[in-house]
Parts: structure tokens; C-alpha cells; sequence
């Protein structure tokens, strides 16, 4: 049996009919590879991501911050005057590093562990799940 290419197009779009004719709301894959979303959204279509892996340097894997409930991903809080923080930068396990909004309550992000926060996994604004990829941390050599 051979793999399935989830960057060809038709393969893509013909997942996303089988999704819409079944009723199913949305599909992820992951894999070593890279990640495939597909977001089926009713009036405006479908929303498809494809996120391909970035070769690493040999180490400890990193750890996927993930998000704890659903609702709107934030990387800065929304009253925050300042310009938002680059990445890569180090984090301790006890800073927040982000908020889900969830209609007007803010629920904060702690990074949980130390090491260099490397990559945002989300847009700020987006909807996202239980469990949806937020940020990566890596751990220092």
C-alpha cells in the first residue's frame, strides 16, 4: 500500500468533498512529515492548512504547547500596548506566553517548561480547538 500525498491538490479536494458529503465538520492528519487541517466552515467553504516539517538538528524533540480549551488564540494580551515579542526567546516554565479568549474571558498560557520558545503554531484570532498546536518549545544543548 503506498502513501497517500497530502500536498497534492486533488487529493486535497477530494478529501474536503468526502468531508462536506458526509457532514463531518473537520479532519487532522499528523505525521513526521508535516500536518494537514481541514476546517469545514458551511457558508464560506472549507479552510485547508498544510504546515511541512522543518528539518532539525539532532537533540531533544521539542514540545508542543497545546491549547487547553477552545476558543481564540492570542500571542500578546489584547489591551497590551507593546509591540509584539520575537521568537525565537527563553521562556521559564512559569510565564505566560499566550491567552485563549473565550467570548470575554482570557484564559493564560503558561509555557510550562524552560527552554527557548522557537515557533508560534497559530495565528493570533484563530479559532481553535482542544488540543489544537499553539506554540513549540525547545530545550537548550
Amino acid at each position: 500500500m503506498s502513501a497517500i500525498d497530502f500536498s497534492d491538490p486533488t487529493t486535497i479536494a477530494f478529501l474536503t468533498d468526502a468531508l462536506t458529503a458526509a457532514g463531518v465538520d473537520g479532519l487532522e492528519i499528523s505525521r513526521p512529515g508535516g500536518q494537514l487541517r481541514i476546517v469545514i466552515s458551511g457558508e464560506g467553504g472549507a479552510r485547508i492548512g498544510v504546515q511541512e516539517a522543518i528539518p532539525r538538528a539532532a537533540g531533544p524533540a521539542p514540545v508542543i504547547v497545546k491549547a487547553p480549551i477552545a476558543g481564540h488564540f492570542c500571542a500578546e494580551h489584547p489591551a497590551a500596548a507593546v509591540t509584539p515579542q520575537t521568537l525565537p526567546r527563553s521562556v521559564s516554565d512559569a510565564d505566560i506566553i499566550g491567552f485563549v479568549r473565550i467570548g470575554h474571558v482570557l484564559l493564560p498560557l503558561r509555557a510550562g517548561y524552560s527552554g527557548v520558545l522557537t515557533r508560534r503554531l497559530a495565528e493570533p484570532g484563530a479559532l481553535v480547538g482542544f488540543g489544537d498546536p499553539l506554540f513549540e518549545i525547545e530545550f537548550p544543548s
